[in-house]
């Protein structure tokens, strides 16, 4: 199952990351970036409260009841080993976290998920990946730019990475040249604003942008 998921993660080569939209939204949300043509989705964890967390949990369950094998979805900012596996029993396939936690990695793997967390440092990434990350998450990537994942590339290109933060549809194909597996994109592709105002051909249209340009990677 983890290998079936990591593979499409890698083929797709986009995560379009769902944060700050309630689970009454969801599933139209997630449906608009079907149709724009993204079939991997994060959803993020709010650790603000546990009635937020509770949403989280909701929103992840939603997707999968709806969609089933349409549509491939993970939990993001997943901070402990308990959070994986309430995310898992909801129904995510992936576990996406923001830092490097051992634990995190070792029990998305024990529950045969893939496990994407994230880190900065070339220490970091070489840890993570031989405590059993599938692929590292780069973040924030756009600030490190281009140039800094490039050099990380060099000594690691056995190591899948997914460059996140910053990334958009101008920059997206400069990332994939210097080394990416792939992209995550959150704010520059689901807007609250945009999903709150009900302007869900803005999405599609932002989506089908970024299928474009990564056609050819």
């Amino acid at each position: 199952m983890s290998q079936r998921i990591l593979d499409k993660i890698l083929e797709e080569k986009i995560i379009a990351i769902i944060r700050g939209i309630s689970s009454e939204k969801i599933v139209n949300l997630v449906e608009t970036l079907h149709q724009g043509g993204i079939s991997c989705v994060e959803v993020t964890f709010d650790h603000t409260s546990e009635a937020k967390i509770k949403d989280t949990l909701t929103s992840v369950g939603k997707i999968k009841k709806h969609f089933g094998d349409t549509i491939y979805v993970g939990a993001g900012t997943v901070m402990t080993s308990e959070q994986v596996h309430q995310a898992v029993e909801a129904g995510a396939e992936y576990i996406i976290s923001p830092n490097v936690d051992a634990d995190v990695i070792e029990e998305t793997k024990k529950l045969g998920k893939v496990s994407i967390p994230g880190a900065l440092t070339s220490t970091e990434i070489a840890f993570a990946y031989k405590c059993g990350a599938d692929i590292i998450k780069l973040f924030p990537a756009g600030d490190l730019g281009v140039s800094y994942l490039k050099s990380i590339k060099a000594p690691l290109k056995h190591i899948p990475i997914l460059a996140v933060g910053g990334v958009n549809s101008k920059n997206c194909v400069d990332f994939m040249k210097a080394g990416a597996a792939g992209i995550g994109v959150g704010g520059n592709l689901v807007s609250a604003k945009l999903v709150d105002a009900g302007k869900f051909d803005e999405i599609v249209s932002a989506a089908k942008e970024y299928k474009e340009v990564l056609k050819d990677w």
